[in-house]
Parts: C-alpha cells; structure tokens; sequence
C-alpha cells in the first residue's frame, strides 16, 4: 500500500509539473523598458500601456500565447534575452550590426527619426526653418555642435567631420542649445520636442532627419522560431484594418499632441 501511494505521489507530482511547463509554455515574456510613453508607460494604475505595448499584445494573440510585459531597464533588455528572463524585446530598439552580435532581429516595423534641435539665434542667424533640410545644417560653417557620449547626437555629427562638444547628458545638452552655448543637438524626435517644449523662446526643431534608424524586435540568438513568427506577424502590419490602421487610430491623437506636427506615419516610413 505504501509503495502504490509512492508511486501515485511521484506520478501526480509529474502531471503538476507538466502542467505547469505547458502553461509555462503559453506564456510570452516581452522585455520592455515603461519610461518611455507614449510607446512603452503605464497609466494610473501602473498598467503597461502604449503602442509598444499594443503591439506585444497583438503578437501574442498572433501566435496563441498569453502576453506578460516584462518591465526592464532598457540597458539590462539584451541581457534579460541572453539569459532566458524574457522571450522577446518589444522595446523600440534600434537594430544595428553591434546588437546583431548578442542578438537576433526581425524585420523592421518602426522607422525613428534623428532630427535637430537647434538654437533659435542661430536658426534665424542662418535663415533656417523647421523645413531646412540636413543638407542645410551641415553646409553652415563653425556651427557648434553638442551631444552625448557614445550615442547618435555625438556620433552622426563626427561622421560628417563636426567637433561636438560633450554633455554629460541630455538634459544639459538641451539647456546648452537653449543658452546659446552649443547651436545644434540631434537626438530623436521625442526628447528634441520635449527641448523645445521647455524652452520654445530659445530653440526650434527641424524635423528632416540625419538618420531613419530602424527598429525591430529581438530574441535571444539562434530563437530562428520566434524571429519567424515576429515577421510573418510584421508582414500583417501594413494589410487592411492591419495594425498599423489600428494603431493609428488610438495614438495619432497623442502622438500629435507628443509632436506637435506628425502621428503614426512619421514612424512607418523610411
């Protein structure tokens, strides 16, 4: 009797572990950093939300699977996938040939534009507008350029030949394009806006953009199912009633009132 009850003990044990591993299965772990709406935030309730989120959801709906949004440090989301924390980023993170080292990328479904903030004394001094073009900027000599260390606001300035001075972060590189102390930053199009919305009398934006970085989500290398899945789900996007309608739908009014001049459009097209 004692032997029958072991051995029911060690076979019910199996089934709840089994259970477990296939619920464990149904659930996909999205890897996201909520600091940054109106993509990736919470609202009052401190609920996911936002268009990175939307579309997390979507996925998961695309494949079968339960969503769970993982809430992590955008610097600790390629570590999280290394490690087995998260099954996929949905982070709006750029692809670029360092990142396809330690991860791997679907197709883009984002294009996020490097536009310039620029100093207003400087703008009107050189007769520029929010419809002057890169070519614009970089023809004006002795423009001062400033960014941040290691990112696009230093390095695409410096592929053009421009000496940029280093802030020691995006605060105060926006308080010094406001002060008249560096002419030009180039981040994207969020954090410029948000410069010129804190000092709209000090600086402007010029919205065509040095650089259209693409952006997709990430898997842990050599998760090729996953990828696949991610872009036969991309593919959808652009169809009738696609994602893309749907999201614009719900954000072009917040994305506007973000940007002031361009919803969902500005981030689908190269």
């Amino acid at each position: 009797m004692k032997k029958t009850l072991t051995l029911f003990t060690i076979i019910l044990t199996l089934l709840v572990l089994a259970s477990c591993q296939e619920n464990n299965d149904n659930i996909l772990r999205v890897g996201m950093d909520l600091s940054y709406p109106p993509f990736e935030t919470v609202d009052e309730q401190n609920v996911p939300e936002g268009i990175s989120v939307d579309i997390a959801m979507a996925f998961g709906e695309f494949i079968g699977k339960e969503v769970e949004i993982v809430n992590t440090d955008f610097a600790s989301i390629i570590p999280a996938l290394q490690s087995g924390e998260i099954d996929i980023a949905i982070a709006s993170m750029s692809i670029t040939d360092a990142r396809r080292l330690e991860v791997d990328f679907s197709n883009p479904y984002f294009y996020f534009k490097i536009i310039s903030l620029v100093n207003k004394d400087f703008a009107v001094l050189n007769n520029l507008t929010e419809d002057s073009t890169v070519e614009d900027l970089l023809a004006i000599e002795g423009a001062r350029y400033t960014g941040i260390a290691s990112q696009v606001s230093t390095t695409i300035p410096e592929s053009y030949g421009k000496t940029v001075t280093q802030a020691t972060d995006l605060g105060t590189a926006v308080e010094s394009v406001a002060q008249g102390t560096a002419d030009i930053l180039l981040m994207s199009a969020n954090p410029v806006v948000d410069g010129y919305r804190a000092n709209p009398n000090e600086t402007m934006v010029i919205w065509d953009s040095f650089v259209s970085s693409p952006i997709g989500m990430a898997t842990k290398k050599g998760n090729l199912e996953l990828i696949e899945y991610a872009n036969d789900f991309i593919t959808t996007f652009n169809e009738f009633n696609g994602l893309y309608e749907t999201l614009a739908a719900k954000w072009d009014s917040v994305l506007l009132e973000n940007l002031g001049r361009f919803g969902l459009s500005f981030y689908i097209n190269e």
